[in-house]
C-alpha cells in the first residue's frame, strides 16, 4: 500500500499512542503522565494507560523515583530493523540488476520474515518482452521453491520438524520429501538451489541465501525464467553468478564473520 491518506475509521488508541511516543521523541528531559496528558489532550486515565502498555512494550521506559517516562530501546529495534532493511536493498539493487541483465531474467530479493514466509522487498527485470512479472511486498513459505531450499539448509531444523513444515507446502508439482531433502543437502555444498518447475510448471528459479553472523539465514537472492530460455551452460552461469554475489553479500552482513559459506560441507542434516 502507498496511500497515505486518513482511513475512514481512525484507531483511536493507535493514534494516542503513537501521539505519545512522538511527545516523548521530541522531549529533551523526561515527562510525568500529568503533563503529557494535559499537553497532548488527553485524558489522564487514558494516557496512564497507555504509557503503562508502551512500558510493557518496551518503547517506553518508566522512573520510578521521579515518576517520569522516557523512550525506550525498543524504539530502536524496531528502527534498526526498518534501516537494516533498506541498507540490504541499497547494497544488493546493483546486483540484481546486473544479474538481470546478464541473464535476462527477473531477480528477485526476499527478506525473512518472523512467520515462517518470506516478503519480496526488491526486484530487477530484464528489458525481454517475455518475463515473469513479481510485485514487491509479495510473501510466500519460507521453504518453499528454491529459495526455501536455501532456507531449510541453514534452518537448524531436524527432520521431523522439516517434514511437518514441507507437507504443508503447497506445490504445482512438488518433489517427494526426500529429493526436497537431497536438494537441501546440495545447497549446503554448492551455495545454490534450483526449482525445476515444481513450484510453478514452466518456470526455472536459481536461489542462494545470504546469511548472518551466526550463519543463519537472513536474506535470499532468487533469479526467475523460463525453462525454454535456459540451456545447460546458461543454468550454469547463473547458478556460479548468483552464489558468487550472495556470498560476497554475506561476508558483508557478517562483517567477515563468515569466512567459508560453502566449502565441501557434506555433514549430513540433524535427525
Amino acid at each position: 500500500m502507498t496511500d497515505a491518506s486518513a482511513p475512514e475509521k481512525l484507531v483511536g488508541a493507535l493514534s494516542s499512542g503513537l501521539k505519545i511516543l512522538r511527545y516523548l521523541a521530541s522531549s529533551s528531559t523526561p515527562m510525568g503522565v500529568t503533563r503529557i496528558a494535559k499537553d497532548l489532550d488527553l485524558n489522564s486515565s487514558t494516557c496512564f494507560n497507555l504509557l503503562k502498555t508502551l512500558v510493557h512494550e518496551r518503547l517506553v521506559t518508566f522512573d520510578e523515583s521521579n515518576k517520569t517516562y522516557a523512550m525506550g530501546l525498543g524504539l530502536v529495534e524496531l528502527a534498526k530493523g526498518s534501516l537494516e532493511k533498506a541498507s540490504y536493498v541499497r547494497m544488493m539493487r546493483p546486483h540484481l540488476q546486473e544479474l538481470a541483465e546478464r541473464h535476462n531474467i527477473t531477480t528477485t530479493l526476499w527478506q525473512r520474515a518472523r512467520d515462517d514466509r518470506v516478503v519480496l522487498v526488491d526486484l530487477a527485470e530484464s528489458g525481454s518482452a517475455l518475463r515473469v512479472h513479481m510485485s514487491i511486498g509479495q510473501r510466500l513459505p519460507m521453504y518453499i521453491a528454491a529459495l526455501g531450499r536455501c532456507m531449510a539448509a541453514h534452518s537448524g531444523l531436524t527432520l521431523v520438524e522439516m517434514r511437518r513444515k514441507v507437507s504443508e507446502l503447497r506445490w504445482e508439482d512438488g518433489p517427494s520429501f526426500e529429493t526436497y531433502m537431497s536438494e537441501v543437502q546440495e545447497v549446503r555444498q554448492k551455495g545454490y538451489a534450483v526449482d525445476h518447475g515444481n513450484y510453478a510448471k514452466g518456470v526455472i528459479t536459481v536461489s542462494s541465501p545470504i546469511l548472518d553472523f551466526e550463519s543463519r539465514p537472513l536474506m535470499a537472492v532468487s533469479a526467475v525464467g523460463f525453462s525454454s530460455q535456459f540451456s545447460t551452460t546458461a543454468l550454469q552461469a547463473l547458478c556460479e553468478d548468483l552464489r558468487e554475489r550472495c556470498r560476497e553479500a554475506t561476508f558483508a552482513v557478517s562483517g567477515g564473520i563468515v569466512k567459508k559459506l560453502w566449502d565441501a560441507d557434506a555433514s549430513p542434516l540433524p535427525h
